[in-house]
Order: C-alpha cells, then structure tokens, then sequence
C-alpha cells in the first residue's frame, strides 16, 4: 500500500456522535472584565516548549490577562490537576479522551473551546512503505484507551491488522484478529512510541511527540482523515471544571488561541502542516462529550 492519507472508513464509528486548569487577571481585556479571579491562569499543556505558547502568553498579556503555562510529561496528569485547582485550564486532549477521563474518574471536566483536529499517523525508521512491513514484525500502539483504539483503526485501515466487529472507540489490542493480522501490535505509553521506533518495525505516534521527535513526512506511511465528519470527537479542547465553563477569561483566552495569527501559524508549523484548525460552538463540544460519555456508560 502507497503512503496515502487514509479514506473515511478509517475512523467510521459506531456511535452517534454527529449529534452533534489560578484565574485571570482583574484587568482582563473585553469580556474578560467581570471575572471575580487574581493572579496568573495556569494552563496544563503536554508539549509547552512548542513556540507557539510564548506567543500565545504575550497576545493573553497584550489582553491583560497573565498566563502560566505549566508543562506535562504525561497525558494522565493534566485532567486531576485541573480537577484539584492546581491548574486552571488544560489543552492536550481531545474529546474521546475526556469523556474516558470523566467516567473512570467519575469527574465533570468540561470542552470550553477548541483548537483542532490532529491526524494519527504510523511512523517507522525501517521501512519506506506500509507493504514493505514483513508479517509478524511488532507495531506500538499507545496505552492510554481512547488514542490506542484510534491507532488500531489506523493499522486496520492500512491492512496490517483485522478488529473483531470492524472496530470502535473502545476496541483494544485484545480486539485485534490475530489469524487475520499481518502484524503484531504491543501497547506502549504515548510518550515512548516514537522514541521505541528503533525496536519496532512501526509505531503510531501522537502529534504531540512527533516533531520533538525529529520524525518527518518521510517517515509516515500512513494516517487518518482529520477532515472525515466522523472525527468531530477527536477535535482537540480547552478544559476546565464544569463551574468554570463560562468564566470569561477563560472564554477570552480560547478566543485568544483561536484568532491569534502567529498563534495559529505556530499550531500547523509544530505539526508538520496536518492540523486542521477549528472553531467549533461549545455546545457541539459538549453535546459530542455527552455523547460519549453515554456510550461508554453504556459498555460498561
């Protein structure tokens, strides 16, 4: 198979989901100023060394609105920190990510904006082309639920490995068809797939981790379709808790992120030109995390 982004079927789900973090400064800029809060807003990001984020604190200033972004290793630390006040807001996940969050940890984290959609790509330093990948060479998959079944549905969409049922948002490696699959798949933390390139023959690898990497487009053999309907739920967010959702300094930061020229450009330059920027209304954001959130209620 051809380098290729991959089609629509990739990322088909069987849900309906078309249905659709300590505050901000008093002399925050328009529609900031009702804000009853003081001091810094920290913001919990995975990847704070993108450039973008300088840029991004100096528009907030520019606004009088002081932000601290606060940098993470690991995508599991972010959701609790907001949910205990040591930060503000967050922006790292997407939307399955948080309803999974929310129902394991019984919490009530909220979308209050979004930034974009990021496709998932398969990434390898020892071959040139997914049909050049020998049957029975190791692929790694993040560990984490929500990024790991959309990796496999990008190694089904590639040929390489067949779900049981098609697959969903909630298939696991244990879903996988192994008498029907080229390849093996070994679940890795996100934060290693890329740096575990050298002992596999392939790995999905997360945006985040991609350019810190030095991974290029001529590693990539295969990806989802961002521009796909059926990936509305993994459009990327601001979070923060449900009793701040309309706090409107933050509100004022994610029109900030959204409307910041030099901001945006820094959003598609750290990922390689594949980010697709969105606007999306909140109520959609909250509507398609309702509605994951039901569904896996429902399977458990």
């Amino acid at each position: 198979m051809s380098k290729k982004s991959l089609s629509a079927a990739a990322l088909l789900l069987p849900l309906a989901l078309a249905l659709g973090a300590c505050a901000g400064t008093s002399s925050a800029a328009d529609g900031a100023d009702d804000a009853e809060t003081t001091g810094p807003v920290r913001i919990g990001v995975v990847g704070a060394g993108d450039p973008y984020w300088e840029l991004y604190t100096e528009a907030a200033a520019e606004e009088g609105i002081e932000v601290e972004i606060v940098d993470f290793t690991s995508y599991d630390q972010p959701n609790p920190a907001v949910s205990a006040g040591e930060l503000d807001l967050n922006q790292f996940q997407h939307i399955i990510y948080l309803a999974t969050y929310n129902v394991a940890a019984d919490d009530d984290l909220q979308p209050i904006g979004a930034t974009a959609i990021y496709p998932l790509g398969l990434y390898s330093t020892k071959y040139d082309d997914v049909a050049d990948i020998p049957e029975g060479e190791t692929i790694a998959v993040p560990n984490d639920e929500s990024n790991q079944a959309r990796a496999l549905l990008v190694l089904q969409s590639a040929g390489l490995i067949e779900l049981e049922d098609g697959g969903s948002i909630f298939s696991t490696v244990a879903d996988i068809d192994a008498d029907a699959s080229t390849v093996k798949v070994e679940a890795v933390d996100a934060d290693f797939t890329a740096s575990s390139l050298p002992d596999f023959a392939g790995a999905i690898v997360n945006n985040d981790f991609v350019t810190k990497s030095g991974l290029t487009e001529d590693e990539l053999l295969a990806q989802d379709d961002p521009s796909d309907p059926a990936a509305f739920p993994y459009i990327n967010i601001f979070a923060a808790k449900a009793e701040d959702a309309e706090n409107p300094t933050y509100l004022k930061l994610v029109e900030i992120f959204q409307e910041t020229q030099s901001v945006q450009d820094g959003v598609l330059e750290v990922s390689g030109g594949t980010a697709v920027l969105v606007k999306t209304p909140v109520a959609d954001l909250v509507a398609s995390l309702n509605d994951v959130q039901d569904d896996i209620r429902a399977k458990q």
